[in-house]
């Protein structure tokens, strides 16, 4: 059941926060949820989640699952009837990763002549560039474009596209984009062509389908999404890429990084690289 549109503030400590979030990840009714973690005073060592239910089972599962961590403070408002998206992203500031700039379109005079300019505009899809996840793999992208170029490049779970298009502006004759919701898939499809960017969208589920693997093998697969379907994909993202081609994965927290990581060494995977930002990681690991 659909419901007004609310927001679900925790504050506590990092610890508690990060068990709190990775009990809302294992947790089916809330592991799609859209939240994000970050620290807010680090003096006092708060950390904040914010969580945005869509559904009546949704909220209902958040709050009996954080109600389960003590120190935390939860607090639930009915947001105003406007369009708050909009007004959360006019005061974001603009993103610097690496060689990339992203911005959206009320940051479009900043954007320096130097960088690989992003201009990515969100709507109704996850992916501005600002979250910890989406920052992680742009660098972890950064500096293996130091050493080389990828020919195909792959990003499941897209949103807004962001990652795909830094891949076709950085050189990808392909770079795809998937993704399960289709909302995104019309805005990723949207920004492409705001940059002139040679990357294509399509709705789908998994890496079986058709569309995505027609030019596989690939040489990069982004898969930004969650961890339990990062583990559930590790098979499916060996299968898509070629021998010694490389997977960034993020949509993680650092508490589920060990957990993903085994199985992808399980799968034959070497871990060339880890980043982390706040209380997120993003691993860079090399295919067999």
């Amino acid at each position: 059941m659909q419901i007004d549109a609310l927001q679900t503030v925790a504050r506590g400590p990092r610890a508690e926060a990060e068990a709190a979030a990775a009990a809302l990840d294992a947790e089916p009714a809330t592991e799609a949820l859209t939240y994000s973690i970050l620290e807010e005073d680090e003096e006092h060592d708060v950390w904040r989640i914010d969580a945005f239910p869509t559904s009546a089972e949704e909220q209902a599962s958040l709050v009996a699952t954080l109600g389960a961590f003590p120190a935390l403070r939860v607090v639930t408002e009915k947001l105003a009837d406007a369009d708050w998206l909009a007004m959360a992203l006019s005061g974001l500031p603009p993103v610097h990763a690496g060689r990339f700039f992203v911005y959206g379109a009320h940051d479009k005079g900043l954007a320096p002549p130097s960088a690989v300019n992003l201009r990515i505009e969100a709507g109704a899809a996850f992916g501005t560039g600002h979250h910890g996840t989406t920052v992680g793999c742009l660098l972890a992208f950064d500096r293996l474009l130091k050493r080389r170029r990828f020919e195909r490049v792959l990003d499941v779970g897209c949103g807004t596209g962001v990652l795909a298009i830094a891949a076709a502006r950085t050189g990808s004759h392909i770079a795809l984009g998937t993704d399960i919701d289709g909302p995104s898939v019309r805005i990723a499809n949207e920004n492409a062509w705001l940059n002139r960017a040679r990357a294509r969208f399509v709705h789908a589920s998994g890496l079986n389908d058709g569309r995505v693997r027609c030019p596989a093998p690939y040489d990069l697969v982004f898969a930004n999404i969650l961890a339990p379907p990062l583990i559930t994909l590790s098979q499916d993202i060996k299968g898509a890429l070629k021998p010694g081609g490389i997977a960034i994965l993020s949509g993680l927290l650092r508490v589920q990084e060990r957990r993903v990581l085994a199985a992808y060494v399980s799968r034959g995977f070497r871990l060339e690289r880890r980043l982390h930002r706040d209380a997120w990681a993003t691993l860079v690991l090399r295919r067999p």
